[in-house]
């Protein structure tokens, strides 16, 4: 295997110029996953590889600030024919930030600027669709039945551009684009949702909160399709399913705490240490701590935004008891995983999950 210090020799002895020494060090380390650094089981994130990525995403966000003010001095002169302006600036941002993407992403092969480009492109496909299809006045009315269709074409614009770019990001991006028009979909059919209850509570008659946990699912099943693809986590997929457990896991867990904290009793809240502990067990044996993370967190504030800790100061032990977990089983993450892959009967399903270490 061809290390660092060996690209750094074939630099000094003329064999490659420092450019192609830096693209290939570039490559090889997308390849891995960035994994270079890691230790043996930990588990793949990036956000950026370098400030120059930091600079690059903050000259991307000051450029956008500018546009926007340049885009709304010239839709203000032409009030009686704004919604056909914005249709065609729409389309010609779109395109704007696909060449941005085109250099950014697959030239230059940048994590941040690729995560920032993915937000823009998204932003700009929703609000181009909404302009072109949604009916403002049934909007005014609580009528949001005309934003289903914009949504589903966000989506698929959203979809398209991770077709092209490979951005891990942008899944994460489509599954949340879909939750928020399955959202729209089942309140054009049984109603505005009066509060958290009706959309999240599966007691209640809506379907909200069957529609989000099937969703939630799906999702987890998509990440989990690309793990099982990538057992060791050495190419991009691996990067697809970080991005998708992290939006599938809120996803479940919100519906299903939700549900056990609405019979507000005191099971309540072991029955919520348990529901946690079964996400606790599925993460350590896909060995994915994104996914417990986003789970416990949102967890947190459900808790914290439900019960005030002057209302409800036996919440407080619970985040405690889930910080403390959160700590010990991230300093032994790796012994108490071979101990359960030792002893589950996983069968034929071991080939699909990461080795233990």
């Amino acid at each position: 295997m061809i290390q660092t210090d060996d690209i750094r020799a074939a630099v000094g002895a003329g064999i490659l110029s420092e450019r192609q020494a830096a693209q290939l060090t570039a490559l090889s380390d997308s390849r891995r996953g960035a994994r270079e650094d890691l230790s043996a089981g930990d588990e793949p994130f990036e956000l950026f590889r370098g400030f120059n990525e930091i600079f690059i995403m903050v000259g991307l966000g000051i450029l956008s600030a500018g546009y926007v003010a340049v885009v709304g001095w010239y839709v203000a002169g032409r009030i009686e024919t704004w919604h056909t302006a914005l249709l065609w600036i729409s389309v010609a941002t779109a395109a704007l930030v696909w060449l941005f993407s085109e250099y950014f992403i697959r030239r230059r092969r940048m994590v941040g600027p690729a995560i920032l480009l993915t937000i823009m492109f998204a932003a700009v496909a929703a609000f181009g669709f909404g302009n072109w299809l949604a009916q403002v006045f049934m909007i005014a009315q609580e009528d949001y039945g005309s934003l289903i269709g914009p949504g589903l074409l966000s989506v698929a614009a959203v979809l398209v551009f991770w077709l092209r770019f490979k951005v891990p990001f942008a899944l994460a991006v489509v599954a949340l684009g879909l939750f928020a028009t399955a959202l729209l979909t089942a309140a054009t059919q049984s109603g505005n949702p009066e509060n958290l209850n009706d959309i999240f509570v599966l007691s209640e008659e809506s379907g909200f909160a069957w529609i989000t946990l099937a969703l939630g699912l799906a999702t987890f099943a998509a990440a989990m399709a690309f793990d099982a693809s990538d057992p060791h986590r050495v190419t991009r997929r691996a990067s697809q399913g970080f991005w998708l457990h992290l939006v599938a896991a809120p996803m479940i867990i919100n519906t299903i705490a939700l549900s056990v904290l609405s019979n507000e009793t005191d099971n309540a809240r072991l029955a919520l240490i348990a529901v946690m502990g079964i996400f606790a067990l599925v993460a350590v044996i896909i060995d994915r701590r994104s996914f417990l993370l986003a789970a416990i967190a949102y967890v947190v504030g459900v808790i914290t935004t439900l019960y005030p800790v002057t209302e409800g100061g036996n919440f407080g032990w619970l985040i405690l008891s889930l910080g403390l977990f959160l700590v010990a089983l991230g300093a032994f993450w790796a012994r108490i995983r071979a101990v359960l892959l030792g002893i589950l009967p996983l069968g034929g399903l071991r080939k699909y999950l990461p080795p233990a270490h």
